[in-house]
C-alpha cells in the first residue's frame, strides 16, 4: 500500500508504521559517494527505494518514499551521500509486518555531549520521533553511530560512556519506551588519537536490549574518517542482523 495524497498531507502513512529512529554524526548521515562536497548519486541496489514499504519523515514532519541521501534535508550544512540507512531497511522489510517508517536526525561533526538532553539536537530527535509515532506507529529501536568527534580529546573519550548511557536512559525515559532496543555503532574511525578509547567505551556498555555492532574494519574513504558507499551497505546489514537476531 503507498501513500495517499491526503495522507501525505496529514504526515501520516496508511498503514501501522514500524518506525527507526537514525542518529549520530556524519556516518550515519552518510558520506558515501560524497567527494568534494559532490555527491556522486550512485545507488547501490541494496539501498534503492521502496515507495509502498520504507518511508522516511522529511524535515517538514512528512512521510515520505525514503531514497539516499536520508538526510539531504537534516545534516543541511554538509554534502551527504549514502548511509546505513536504506541498506538497513531494505535488509529488514521482509521480516517487519507493515510499513517502516525511517527518522533521520543525525549530524555532522557533533560531539556527544551536543546531544544532551535540553540541547537543540537531543530535542529535535525527541520532537522528531514523537511526531513519527503520532499517527499510531510503533518506534521499534533507536540505530545511533557517532563518537568520531569524541576521540579528538582525551577528557571526552573517557567520558564516553557515561554520555552514551546517560542518552539511552534519557531517551527511553523521554519517549516512554523503557525497553526500546538500541543498536549502536562503535566507530570505524576517529578525528583524534582516541580512537580505541571511544571504541572500548562503547563496546563496554551493558545494558539491557543494547546491542553494539563493530564497523572497525569496513573500508574509509581518502579521508580516513568516513565510510564509502560499499561499506555502508555492509554496515547496514550488520545493523540488520544485529536487530534481527536480538529484537526480531
Amino acid at each position: 500500500m503507498g501513500i495517499s495524497t491526503s495522507s501525505q498531507n496529514r504526515g501520516q502513512p496508511t498503514t501501522k508504521t514500524q518506525i527507526f529512529i537514525l542518529s549520530g554524526q556524519s556516518n550515519m548521515a552518510g558520506r558515501g559517494g560524497v567527494k568534494n562536497n559532490h555527491w556522486d548519486g550512485v545507488v547501490p541496489n541494496d539501498c534503492k527505494p521502496d515507495p509502498s514499504t520504507i518511508h522516511r519523515l522529511n524535515a517538514n514532519l512528512i512521510w515520505e518514499t525514503a531514497k539516499d541521501p536520508l538526510h539531504a534535508d537534516i545534516d543541511t550544512t554538509k554534502t551527504c551521500g549514502v548511509g546505513p540507512g536504506m541498506p538497513f531497511a531494505n535488509a529488514v522489510k521482509d521480516y517487519i509486518a507493515g510499513v517502516i517508517g525511517l527518522v533521520p536526525c543525525a549530524i555532522g561533526g557533533t560531539a556527544i555531549k551536543k546531544w544532551a538532553k535540553g540541547g537543540k539536537l537531543y530535542e529535535d530527535m525527541l520532537r522528531r520521533s514523537k511526531s513519527a509515532a503520532s499517527g499510531g506507529g510503533e518506534i521499534k529501536a533507536m540505530i545511533w553511530y557517532q563518537g568520531e568527534t569524541d576521540a579528538s580529546s582525551k577528557h571526552d573519550a573517557e567520558a564516553y560512556k557515561s554520555n552514551m548511557e546517560n542518552l539511552i536512559h534519557n531517551v527511553r525515559s523521554d519517549l516512554g519506551l523503557p525497553s526500546l532496543p538500541i543498536i549502536h555503532v562503535a566507530i570505524a574511525s576517529g578525528e583524534g588519537k582516541y580512537t580505541e578509547v571511544v571504541r572500548e567505551a562503547q563496546k563496554s556498555i551493558n545494558l539491557a536490549n543494547v546491542v553494539c555492532v563493530d564497523a572497525k574494519g569496513l573500508e574509509l574513504k581518502d579521508d580516513h574518517l568516513h565510510l564509502t558507499t560499499e561499506a555502508q551497505v555492509q554496515l547496514g546489514h550488520m545493523l540488520a542482523d544485529g536487530y534481527l537476531a536480538n529484537f526480531g
